[in-house]
């Protein structure tokens, strides 16, 4: 990818909140990143979030209840596996946030840092929302890099992403008590319905702001849906001590 592309790419996430690079990761390296989901899926290797813990919507009443053993994220996924590791810190991804950082990049293990899974039958809907309403750096700007491993469609639960909301001033009542963008309130459905959808092919890769709001419907397909996710800062915009965001040790690229 040239430097050109990289600047443009950048440019639209500035402007949009998000930019989609189609074809960024080969077929055979995303193949091969699926297979060990795949295999660590099937173990519930640890550490797992199950989609009964979250109780959104679709999602079983408990671990006891049909399909209550769904998991919804392989966690730490930078620890899980050399594959998973070496795309997070690749050349390419480094090189892109540098660009976009203007500064070294640092990867954030607090922070999506997994492999999200979507199941067909219990995986849940996720709501509209800011990836920030749970982070606390000293600047809200963070990039999360989402690479389908797989086709991501409206159909199977792709990404709702909404154009140009990460510039947005919104005052805490559009937001409910879990911080959910409020789907009720009739100046939030102007932002809504703007929502788009990319649809990914293996191997795209959404770059998207951590303030652009953004959901996941259910899976309406047969098959379960990978997506590998990692999230990244500038070396200057530090996590908060004592929170969160500061209790797992971070990677600087």
């Amino acid at each position: 990818m040239s430097v050109q592309s990289k600047k443009e790419q950048v440019r639209t996430l500035r402007e949009r909140g998000f930019v989609v690079v189609p074809g960024l990761v080969s077929p055979q390296r995303c193949e091969e990143i699926k297979a060990v989901a795949a295999e660590q899926l099937r173990a519930a290797a640890a550490p797992v979030e199950f989609e009964a813990d979250l109780q959104y919507p679709g999602a079983p009443d408990s671990r006891d209840a049909p399909g209550g053993h769904t998991v919804r994220r392989l966690l730490d996924a930078y620890s899980r596996h050399a594959l998973f590791r070496e795309w997070a810190t690749s050349p390419e991804i480094r090189g892109w946030m540098e660009l976009y950082f203007g500064e070294q990049p640092v990867l954030s293990r607090a922070h999506h840092n997994c492999m999200m899974t979507k199941h067909p039958a219990y995986g849940s809907l996720t709501g509209w929302h800011r990836d920030v309403r749970y982070w606390s750096f000293e600047r809200d700007d963070l990039v999360s890099v989402w690479l389908a491993l797989g086709p991501e469609t409206a159909d199977n639960g792709a990404l709702w992403l909404v154009p140009a909301s990460h510039d947005a001033a919104f005052t805490s009542d559009r937001f409910d008590e879990a911080k959910f963008f409020r789907a009720d309130l009739p100046e939030n459905r102007l932002w809504i319905d703007n929502a788009v959808t990319p649809t990914l092919a293996a191997g795209d890769v959404v770059f998207f702001h951590c303030n652009t709001l953004h959901s996941a419907g259910k899976n309406l397909s047969d098959q379960v849906k990978f997506s590998l996710v990692f999230t990244y800062h500038g070396a200057s915009n530090v996590p908060l001590p004592n929170t969160r965001s500061a209790a797992t040790p971070e990677v600087p690229l």
